[in-house]
């Protein structure tokens, strides 16, 4: 009996350091395949003629300690920018939203209204290419979505 005990231990301490490790790998990918991040000059050099200011703060009801957002975006006709930090993870997208949301239920409600203007590959620091003649008419609200896990990383109200 004594053995047989012995033997589900082990297979439950094996399945739960499997389980621990498999977590890690996903959370360390996007880290270790990231691209070098701008740096604070470049970022600059495409923050001219900025017609849109705002920040991204981790003080939103959606953010937790894996997901969040901090620095300062600025956004002209041709680029978003950050000089900042956001959560490390796959697969995030930046939307132009008609309305300010901070958590995933808020985005899933509006997403129909909101436009994926590109991809977003770096954690430190981002440039983001908008679609030539993009109109921010109809937008108020920027948005750093994680499509792979439809998660609500940061926002920020730009008008």
């Amino acid at each position: 009996m004594k053995s047989v005990r012995s033997i589900a231990l082990l297979t439950a301490s094996h399945i739960f350091v499997a389980a621990i490790g498999f977590a890690a790998g996903i959370y360390a990918l996007p880290i270790l395949t990231a691209p070098d991040a701008p740096s604070a000059e470049q970022v600059a050099n495409k923050s001219k003629s900025v017609m849109f200011e705002t920040e991204f703060t981790r003080a939103l009801a959606g953010s937790d300690f894996l997901h969040w957002g901090e620095g300062k975006v600025t956004i002209n006709s041709e680029y978003v920018t950050l000089i900042g930090s956001l959560a490390p993870g796959p697969d995030y997208k930046l939307y132009f939203s008609p309305e300010f949301v901070e958590t995933e239920a808020e985005f899933q409600a509006v997403k129909e209204k909101m436009v994926a203007v590109g991809d977003i590959n770096t954690f430190e620091n981002f440039i983001v290419e908008l679609p030539s003649g993009f109109d921010f008419s109809q937008y108020n609200s920027i948005i750093v979505w994680c499509e792979s896990f439809n998660e609500f990383i940061t926002a920020a109200k730009f008008k």
